[in-house]
């Protein structure tokens, strides 16, 4: 999937693709970045810029829908609002405890290691979920994302480095 989205967005400005990438919650910036090294030839500085603000884009979208939408559908449907009254019951018991214990910090390391599952999107969804206010979650998950990038950049240029070596180039 990623080879033809990167050979869909070959023609496009680097820039564009690389935020583009950037904004799909498979690849994120975890995968941007280092697609954008290898195959546009952008400044790091360039390449993490497009990539912070395509992974933040969809944060206020997935805000916007997933609030309205479910108070629209628990409104309209009792199978909707008994399955989201379960939902948040169920994740706010859960996982309440490991929220008072760290704060809202965990929301920056959970965004911020970049790992599978993990991410802007995930991030969003989970501060939603445990009913974060958006004004509190969204620092957190943009310092998350700017983690992300620095570790993302700084494992790229390490993998792409030791590769050049290895294969003396």
């Amino acid at each position: 999937m990623i080879n033809s989205l990167v050979q869909w967005l070959a023609n496009w400005p680097p820039e564009l693709a690389t935020m583009i990438l950037a904004m799909f919650p498979i690849t994120e910036l975890r995968a941007s970045i280092p697609i954008a090294l290898v195959f546009y030839d952008l400044s790091m500085f360039s390449i993490i810029f497009w990539s912070i603000v395509g992974d933040i884009i969809p944060v206020f979208f997935i805000i916007a829908i997933l609030g309205k939408g479910s108070d629209w559908l628990m409104k309209k449907s009792k199978f909707f609002n008994k399955f989201f009254t379960k939902i948040f019951e169920r994740t706010r018991s859960k996982f309440v405890r490991k929220y008072e214990k760290y704060g809202l910090v965990a929301l920056i390391i959970f965004v911020g290691i970049p790992l599978p599952g993990t991410g802007s999107w995930t991030g969003t969804v989970a501060a939603w979920l445990f009913g974060i206010p958006f004004r509190k979650a969204f620092p957190r998950i943009f310092f998350g994302v700017l983690l992300a990038a620095g570790l993302v950049a700084l494992i790229s240029l390490g993998v792409f480095h030791s590769l050049d070596f290895v294969l003396g180039y």
